[in-house]
């Protein structure tokens, strides 16, 4: 496994300004891998992938979100390791500081490289370990058990950065992501909202069916 270095993430930041975790917080090695798709608007918009590996989660910049068409390939660009606590933030970056705007939980689960079909739900380190020599080889295979990502993707480096697509499967469907789910789905906010100063009421449960435009589809048959 690979050694934990944050010190690109951590340069990049005033702790004492942004209300970003430093990293700092230990979380106990059990279960599946996760990932979040966090919504930003910074100086543009753009939907950060993050993928847990190494003890990190391996972060990619999507200017147009993720596309459940697997026609539809999407840019992206892998920015810095960011620390396990991210996960879970939500709120708003102040000005002047790196990546200054407002953020909210797209999407959150857990995942699962699959290449060649062979899958590591309950091998976290193995599943790591895939993940990490996949990104170093240029090709990422992986399923998604989300609340609106689902199913098999691929990212796969370019000479000008990555692109991440859709693989055929179940969950495959000819939606734009984006256009149809665009709150949080942790507090039931969007990105407007944030911008307003709204503060959620409380405890909030997404469903896909609450979104504008969501139409019913079968999902991937379970692993």
């Amino acid at each position: 496994m690979a050694t934990v270095d944050l010190a690109e993430y951590r340069g990049k930041r005033d702790f004492r300004k942004t209300p970003e975790p430093d990293g700092s917080t230990r979380f106990p090695a059990k279960g599946p891998l996760r990932f979040v798709v966090q919504k930003h608007q910074a100086t543009a918009l753009h939907y950060d992938l993050r993928l847990e590996a190494g003890g990190v989660l391996k972060s990619f910049a999507v200017p147009k979100g993720p596309s459940a068409d697997p026609s539809v390939k999407r840019g992206a660009q892998q920015t810095e390791d960011h620390p396990l606590d991210y996960l879970d933030f939500e709120g708003s970056i102040p000005r002047g500081q790196y990546g200054a705007g407002h953020m909210i939980v797209w999407d959150t689960g857990t995942y699962s490289p699959d290449e060649k079909g062979e899958y590591d739900w309950l091998d976290r380190e193995r599943a790591s370990l895939r993940i990490e020599e996949e990104i170093a080889a240029g090709k990422v295979s992986f399923t998604i058990r989300g609340t609106r990502m689902h199913g098999s993707w691929t990212l796969i480096r370019t000479k000008n950065g990555w692109l991440l697509i859709k693989h055929k499967d179940q969950a495959a469907s000819n939606v734009d992501l984006p256009d149809a789910f665009e709150t949080s789905i942790r507090s039931g906010l969007t990105i407007a909202d944030l911008a307003a100063g709204t503060v959620a009421a409380g405890p909030f449960l997404a469903s896909p069916a609450d979104a504008p435009g969501a139409r019913e589809s079968q999902l991937p048959a379970p692993f």
